[in-house]
C-alpha cells in the first residue's frame, strides 16, 4: 500500500507521541498552568517580586522623618573625692531620662519622603517588567517544546517515506526496471534522514528540560494548538500607534522618568541644606546622689520643653558644590529619559515589522505546502510510469518535509513575536496568556 504525505504525516506525529515515552501519560497543561506554575517558582521573577515589595518598607522607613521621636538614657557613676579641705568621701549618682524631638520645619526631610515615595513607582516597574520577562520565556520555552515536537515528527515522516522510497526502488532493481543507482540514492537519504532524527530526538529532549526547569516540574507535556491554526491579526494595524503607547507606559521610560523626577528631589534636598530647620525639643529626668561627698544628696526630677533652631551659616563650600553635582545629576536623568523613550521606540518598531513578516511567512508557507503536496503527487505518478527517476522522489519529499517543519515554526515564531510586541509596547499582560490559552487544542 503506498503511503501518502499526508497518512506519513500522521503516522509520523503517532510515533513522535510514543516516542516520548511515560511522559504522555501525564494530562497535558496549557500555557495558562505552566505560566502560574512558573509564578510561583521562577527565581529571577520572585527575587524581583522581593525586592518590589521592599521597596514599600523602604519608603516606610522615610516617613519617620516627619513624625516624633523619643529616646531614654539611663546611667549611674561613683565618685572617689580626696580635697584637703572637705576631706575623703564618696558621691553615687543614678541618671534617668525620656528625650523627644518633633520636627517642625525641615525641608530636606520633607524631600527625602518625597523621594521615597517616588522609588515606590521605580519598584513598580522593575516588576512588570520582571513579569513581562517571565511571560515571554514561559512562551518561548512551552512553544519551543512544541517546535521540537513538530520536527521530530518531520523527521520521522521523511524517514518513513525515505524508507518506503527504498524498499520500491530495491524492487524495482531486482526485476530490472531499474539501476542500482537508484537503490543507493534512497539508501543515501535514509541513513541521513535517521540522523536527523537523533538530531530532532536530542534537541526535544533539551526543549523539555529548559520548560521542566523554568515551572518547576518534570514531564511537562504542553497541549498543542488547535487546528485549524487561526494566527491573531496585530491590532493597531500602524507602527506609530504601538510607539506612542510604548511612551506612555513601558516600564523602562515610566523607570527613566522616576529617576529624573528623583534627581530634581536631590537638587531641591542640595538646596534645602542651606535652609533652617526648626525641632521641638523636650526632656524629662530623674536623678539621685547619694554618698558622703555628695553635694545635693537626695532625688531630684528636671523637666524641660523648647524649639531648637539650627541654621548652617558656612559649610566650607560643600553645600555649594553638591548643588552643582547634582544639577548635573538631573542632566544626565533627563537624557536618560530621552534615551530610554528613543531605545523603546526602536525596538517596538522592529518588533512590529517582525510581527508582519512572520504573518507573510506564514502565508507564504502554507501556499508552499499545499504546492509541494502537489509537487510531491505528480512526482510519484512521474516515477512510476517511468518519466521521473528516484532521486525526483527523494528532492520532492524532502521539500515537503522541510516546509511543513518551516510552517509550524513560523507559526510558532509568530505567536511569541506577537507577545514580545507588546512587551516592547509595554503592553504585555498576564490576560495576554490567556488569550494564547484559547488557541490551544482542547
Amino acid at each position: 500500500m503506498r503511503l501518502t504525505p499526508s497518512k506519513l504525516w500522521c503516522a509520523a506525529l503517532l510515533a513522535a507521541g510514543l516516542s516520548l515515552g511515560p511522559a504522555m501519560s501525564v494530562r497535558a497543561q496549557t500555557l495558562q498552568e505552566l505560566y502560574e506554575a512558573a509564578r510561583a517558582f521562577d527565581a529571577t521573577y520572585l527575587a524581583a517580586r522581593a525586592l518590589a515589595q521592599s521597596a514599600e518598607f523602604r519608603a516606610a522607613q522615610s516617613e519617620a522623618l516627619l513624625r516624633p521621636s523619643a529616646s531614654a538614657t539611663a546611667g549611674a557613676s561613683t565618685a572617689l573625692i580626696d580635697a584637703p579641705r572637705l576631706g575623703t568621701g564618696e558621691s553615687n549618682n543614678l541618671q534617668g531620662a525620656l528625650n523627644g524631638r518633633y520636627p517642625l520645619f525641615n525641608k530636606a526631610n520633607r524631600v527625602t519622603v518625597e523621594q521615597a515615595r517616588k522609588l515606590l513607582a521605580v519598584a513598580q516597574a522593575d516588576l512588570d517588567s520582571a513579569e513581562q520577562d517571565l511571560i515571554v520565556r514561559v512562551a518561548q520555552a512551552y512553544f519551543d517544546v512544541l517546535a521540537a515536537q513538530d520536527a521530530l515528527a518531520t523527521a520521522q515522516a521523511s524517514r518513513k517515506a525515505t524508507a518506503e522510497q527504498l524498499a520500491s526502488a530495491r524492487r524495482n532493481f531486482e526485476v530490472g526496471t531499474a539501476t542500482i543507482t537508484d537503490t543507493r540514492e534512497a539508501e543515501a537519504r535514509s541513513d541521513l534522514d535517521r540522523f536527523r532524527e537523533i538530531a530532532a530526538d536530542n534537541d526535544l529532549r533539551a526543549k523539555r528540560i529548559a520548560l521542566d526547569q523554568l515551572v518547576g516540574r518534570v514531564g511537562v507535556v504542553p497541549r498543542p494548538l488547535a487546528v485549524p491554526v487561526a494566527l491573531p491579526p496585530v491590532v493597531p494595524a500602524n507602527p506609530e500607534e504601538w510607539v506612542t503607547q510604548a511612551d506612555q507606559q513601558h516600564p523602562t521610560v515610566r523607570r527613566a522618568r522616576v529617576g529624573h523626577d528623583v534627581a530634581r528631589l536631590e537638587t531641591e534636598k542640595a538646596r534645602a541644606a542651606e535652609a533652617p530647620t526648626v525641632d521641638a525639643v523636650g526632656t524629662v529626668g530623674l536623678s539621685r546622689a547619694s554618698g558622703s561627698s555628695a553635694t545635693l544628696p537626695g532625688m531630684s526630677k528636671q523637666a524641660s520643653l523648647g524649639v531648637q533652631l539650627n541654621w548652617p551659616l558656612y559649610t566650607g563650600g560643600a553645600t555649594q558644590n553638591r548643588i552643582s553635582e547634582t544639577l548635573l545629576l538631573e542632566e544626565k536623568a533627563r537624557n536618560d529619559v530621552e534615551a530610554a523613550r528613543r531605545g523603546v521606540a526602536q525596538a517596538t518598531r522592529v518588533a512590529y515589522f517582525g510581527v508582519q513578516s512572520g504573518n507573510a511567512q506564514v502565508s507564504a508557507l502554507e501556499a508552499a505546502e499545499r504546492s509541494t503536496k502537489l509537487a510531491l503527487e505528480a512526482t510519484q505518478l512521474g516515477y512510476r510510469v517511468g518519466v521521473r527517476v528516484n532521486l525526483d522522489v527523494l528532492n520532492a519529499q524532502s521539500l515537503l518535509f522541510q516546509t511543513q517543519r518551516d510552517l509550524a515554526r513560523a507559526r510558532y515564531d509568530v505567536l511569541v513575536n506577537n507577545l514580545r510586541l507588546k512587551q516592547a509596547a509595554g503592553l504585555l499582560q498576564a490576560a495576554d496568556v490567556d488569550l494564547l490559552n484559547r488557541m490551544l487544542a482542547k
